[in-house]
């Protein structure tokens, strides 16, 4: 038992690390490009999945429309995302990048590649698989 008790403290500490050399890591990358990171976050999935209503785009983010929509009216005022009426309701939006939005996301995926090269490049591609994996099986349960 005070084994386990040892294992989930050592965890928890190595989480809490990685966590935050990640968010100083990412918030330098986006300091940097001059926007929030809510902003890169909602940048990235329109960048990789493509135009979606605010209610897709919230679930994405794991926020609230509420908060969704106070991020796209940021980012249709700095001109990187624009709503689009939905042809098949009137009454809703599209979110959408635009040619700016597009050119921040391939900035800001760029560099997540280079960091996704350089932690492959320390753990080789055995264990590279492997973290794969489980953070797939993390994802899926958190």
């Amino acid at each position: 038992m005070e084994e386990r008790v040892h294992l989930m403290d050592e965890l928890n500490e190595t989480l809490v690390e990685f966590f935050d050399r990640f968010t100083s890591w990412e918030s330098s990358v986006v300091e940097s490009e001059n926007m929030k990171i809510s902003d890169a976050h909602a940048i990235e999935i329109l960048g990789h999945y493509g135009r979606m209503n605010m209610k897709e785009l919230a679930g994405r983010l794991g926020i609230t429309t509420g908060t969704t929509t106070v991020a796209v009216d940021r980012l249709e005022r700095k001109g990187f995302a624009r709503r689009v009426r939905a042809e098949h309701d009137r009454r809703s939006y599209i979110i959408e990048l635009t040619e700016e939005g597009t050119l921040a996301y391939e900035e800001h995926h760029r560099h997540h590649l280079n960091l996704a090269s350089e932690i492959a490049s320390i753990l080789g591609e055995e264990d590279t698989q492997a973290f794969i994996s489980i953070l797939q099986k993390i994802n899926e349960h958190i």
